[in-house]
């Protein structure tokens, strides 16, 4: 139980982390404008993105929203099966910055029908994003080094496990 109370401390100082990024774009960027760390490279930038990621989906918010709920309940329904081996806390955390990524988000889409992204990244032209945009895209990049590199088949069978119970209790039930 230590262990889920301290990935909940890690998962709200996270959201905590990325608003804070959000309310200073907010209050800054949107105000002075633009702020170029890196020339032709690398610029903080205020932007309203209403979609989803590059833009997509604009005006969806409400959809977005409920589509986030879903993956976010997904998330944990997962997270309370992961074994609580120690072999299992990379994975773990790396689910606790996919939610905090798809929580901060949801937050803005909530409060203000938009997210808002302020990281620009000049040189390739790259769509603006923010720290949530980060912390779910790093996340799911370590989740297929780890499915690749760290975790061996006999690892994740907890994965398949957790809906072959499901099944075989339908089948016992439908066969008496």
């Amino acid at each position: 139980m230590k262990e889920r109370i301290r990935h909940f401390i890690y998962l709200c100082i996270l959201i905590g982390i990325d608003q804070a990024s959000k309310y200073w774009a907010k209050a800054t960027l949107q105000k002075d404008g633009a702020i170029t760390l890196i020339p032709n490279v690398l610029k903080l930038q205020y932007h309203e993105n209403s979609g989803a990621v590059w833009g997509i989906l604009q005006g969806k918010a409400g959809a977005l929203s409920i589509f986030t709920i879903f993956i976010l309940a997904a998330l944990l329904f997962v997270y309370l099966h992961i074994p609580r081996d120690r072999k299992y806390t990379a994975l773990k955390l790396v689910f606790i910055f996919i939610a905090a990524g798809a929580v901060g988000n949801l937050i803005d889409r909530m409060r203000f029908d938009y997210v808002v992204d302020f990281i620009y990244f000049e040189l390739i032209n790259f769509p603006v994003f923010n720290i949530a945009d980060s912390y779910v895209t790093v996340a799911s990049i370590l989740i297929i080094i780890l499915a690749i590199f760290y975790y061996k088949d006999t690892d994740l069978d907890f994965l398949d496990q957790m809906f072959r119970r499901k099944n075989t209790k339908q089948k016992k039930h439908e066969n008496p």
